[in-house]
């Protein structure tokens, strides 16, 4: 099983932007101190939930202040970026980082972004498909030209190539989708891309999305040991203590207003209406549904959903105290305590 954490770099209440940023990072630096697999790094602009505008950026800091762990994006938006400039990106940590870069790509929401940008609301709800296949082109061919509703552009060389990696496998960097709903599973699983699944859902969704993923990847002709082998990961809340009790109060004391500033700053770019969850009501779910409890009740959830989705690699959201010395030793505690129970 394979364990990592969620970064959020989430600014709390009452704390500044460069403080969750601090986090962030000690954070990340932390779990490769304490064992675990990877980070995941999430992206966000204009909105406190979390104040890193480029997972990429990122990325490529925390590639450079580590040696072993695997960092990847929990995502990049990719209706705000053009696919080549990403791959690009992509490709160049991949080769720099000795192949311990995850692209993690979504389709983010219909948010201000997609005015402040210039790329408009046909890139969110039109045009990802095409965005995809672009950005996969690039990750996989030599050269790459396309004329398509979105992007029209001659031939031009892919450089840096990310099949070149010394010593290293032939494909480029791994590139994961955030799925939320059955047309992310559809368009992942018939380019055989593995989904990354959000910390909201449940066990039961998650099977039924990996099950709908195997369906469909094999109706499009992926290879049944590749469909069986496929990485998806799962995202969900970590929070260790010796009592099951102290876990979730601490949680219950941090997150809602975390929530509730974070998910109240979001504005849609054509002024439709959305609807906000309770803030309380999802922590108390949260904690249920993920590892938050003593190292064994930790441990047992994870084996449980392992064995419910067939999911095996895990980014569990580590900062919801808000607190930058709890979160190291919540990491540490994650690593050191939970990560042997399930290895």
């Amino acid at each position: 099983m394979r364990v990592g954490t969620f970064v959020l770099a989430a600014q709390f209440p009452g704390q500044g932007q460069g403080e969750a940023l601090h986090r962030a990072v000690r954070s990340a630096e932390v779990a490769e101190e304490s064992g675990l697999d990877s980070v995941w790094l999430a992206e966000h602009h204009f909105v406190p939930y979390g104040v890193c505008p480029s997972a990429v950026t990122l990325a490529a800091l925390l590639l450079g202040r580590t040696e072993r762990i695997r960092v990847g994006t929990a995502v990049t938006v990719l209706p705000s970026v053009h696919p080549v400039a990403l791959g690009e990106q992509a490709a160049l940590l991949h080769l720099t980082s000795g192949g311990r870069f995850s692209l993690g790509v979504g389709r983010g929401g219909p948010w201000i972004d997609l005015e402040v940008f210039g790329s408009g609301l046909d890139a969110y709800e039109r045009d990802f498909p095409e965005s995809l296949d672009l950005l996969m082109r690039w990750l996989r061919e030599p050269s790459v030209g396309t004329r398509g509703d979105r992007f029209s552009f001659r031939e031009v060389p892919v450089v840096p190539r990310p099949d070149e990696l010394f010593g290293g496998p032939p494909e480029g960097p791994e590139v994961v989708v955030a799925c939320t709903s059955p047309s992310s599973v559809t368009l992942a699983a018939e380019r055989g891309l593995p989904m990354l699944l959000g910390m909201h859902c449940g066990d039961e969704e998650k099977a039924d999305m990996v099950a709908m993923w195997r369906r469909l990847a094999l109706a499009a002709g992926h290879a049944p040991e590749e469909v069986a082998q496929a990485g998806h990961v799962s995202a969900g809340v970590a929070q260790i203590a010796d009592r099951g009790p102290e876990a979730r109060e601490t949680l219950l004391k941090a997150m809602p207003g975390w929530l509730k500033q974070g998910l109240e700053a979001h504005v849609t770019v054509d002024g439709r209406h959305r609807s906000m969850r309770d803030p309380v009501a999802y922590t108390e779910l949260l904690c249920k549904l993920h590892p938050v409890g003593p190292p064994r009740l930790a441990a047992d959830r994870l084996a449980a959903t392992a064995e419910r989705t067939g999911i095996r690699r895990f980014a569990l959201l580590v900062e919801g105290s808000g607190d930058l010395a709890a979160t190291e030793e919540n990491v540490r505690r994650l690593g050191e305590e939970v990560l042997p129970l399930v290895s």
